[in-house]
């Protein structure tokens, strides 16, 4: 018999929503909020922003945790979605790429659709940092130090980020605290503006000593955060160093859920896109200096599209560190106030909740290009821990070009 082909079909972002991002702790104000109630909040919200989509219609489910354990483990994909009232015929899994966790959900069912298993999936992550400690219950095989695989500082992501100042000594820690508090200078202005808000999902919080609560507001940022702020910082990772709390990433909760849908299902239900996956590539580096990953990442995903970084007109570059930012932008040639560069802040004022952070960067990009519509690619990607960068290239369908091929 002959081989049967497929033709390769489009993927499209038609939707993203998230909690708003908490202080992982006992201050934190998910502190006695299960894992998967937040992510179940998300899925939940998808399906009421999209009436017309049919739960049964939905053909799988991903999320991803890096901490898979007590309530974000037991295949969260599965129990999150028989838990947010998808029918029991819809199937879900549970993804870990650590910090790339729903970037990785997004991937990987985007290649389903691609292919043609899938019609429509949901897919996001959640991370419970305040319950669930990155690290927790984790037992990592003695030779990785006994043969020296990586240097031990490698399992530790702040010294990850000290070496990464050694090897670029340019990107000092002036550097680092400048563009941090520009971090939250550009996310206080877009809460001001009313950018960020729309992609939020307000969740019901407890506490044993309070009652009940409603998060509606993101709890991380700092706003007005100066300079000055962040030049005495500690430096918990090394003597004299220069990673602080406030060049980084904090601690958090929270979490994500995007729709991702083939052409076809767009048509069929309605949905209206707000990207198309162009291409995207993970690239593995020394997990000494994790936070250079995008770099090579960004490099493949460029390559596979036929793109330059000259052609993307917008960045979501995931703020673990502040140094590992510089460091992707030193590399591309492109200044550390380029306006292209997270307009709406990043990680550094709003939060990282480790597996959860792909799908926001997807929805800050997705914002961003429905004002934008002379912009017509843009990227999000970021730095995984254990010595890895993800990457995914974006289109965007409000772009002239794009309405002029889609017509033809």
């Amino acid at each position: 018999m002959p081989r049967s082909t497929r033709p390769v079909r489009d993927v499209l972002f038609v939707d993203g929503v998230r909690t708003p991002f908490g202080k992982a702790g006992p201050k934190g104000m998910y502190h006695e909020t299960r894992a998967d109630d937040l992510v179940i909040n998300c899925i939940r919200e998808l399906l009421r922003r999209n009436p017309g989509l049919p739960p049964e219609r939905v053909d799988d489910v991903a999320i991803a945790a890096t901490t898979q354990l007590g309530d974000q483990g037991l295949t969260i994909g599965r129990t999150a979605a028989l838990l947010a009232g998808l029918p029991k015929s819809v199937p879900g899994y549970a993804i870990d790429r650590m910090c790339a966790g729903a970037m990785t959900a997004v991937t990987t069912t985007a290649g389903g659709i691609a292919f043609g298993a899938y019609d429509v999936v949901i897919a996001g992550g959640v991370e419970h940092m305040g319950r669930h400690p990155m690290g927790e219950g984790v037992d990592p095989n003695p030779r990785i130090l006994a043969e020296k695989l990586v240097d031990p500082s490698a399992l530790v992501m702040g010294s990850t980020a000290e070496n990464l100042h050694d090897r670029f000594p340019h990107l000092t820690k002036e550097r680092a605290d400048a563009f941090a508090a520009a971090s939250q200078a550009k996310y206080a202005k877009a809460v001001a503006d009313g950018k960020v808000q729309p992609d939020l999902v307000p969740v019901a919080t407890r506490s044993v000593e309070q009652g009940w609560g409603l998060a509606t507001d993101d709890e991380p940022p700092r706003p007005g955060t100066t300079v000055d702020d962040l030049a005495g910082l500690k430096t918990p990772f090394r003597p004299h160093g220069r990673v602080t709390a406030g060049n980084s990433a904090g601690l958090n909760d929270g979490a994500t859920a995007a729709l991702l849908v083939s052409d076809e299902a767009a048509a069929e239900f309605g949905l209206t896109p707000k990207m198309r996956l162009v291409s995207y590539s993970f690239a593995g580096v020394e997990p000494e200096v994790m936070g250079v990953g995008p770099v090579p990442a960004t490099e493949k995903a460029l390559a596979k599209a036929g793109l330059s970084i000259d052609d993307i007109g917008l960045l979501e570059i995931n703020e673990a560190f502040a140094v590992q930012v510089l460091a992707f932008l030193d590399h591309f040639g492109i200044a550390d106030d380029d306006p292209r560069v997270n307009p709406y802040g990043g990680a550094i004022a709003v939060g990282h909740p480790l597996a959860s952070s792909g799908v926001r960067l997807m929805n800050q990009l997705a914002r961003q290009f429905e004002e934008r519509p002379e912009v017509r690619y843009g990227v999000t990607t970021m730095c995984i821990g254990i010595g890895m960068g993800g990457t995914v290239v974006w289109e965007n369908p409000h772009h002239a070009d794009y309405t002029q091929e889609a017509a033809a």
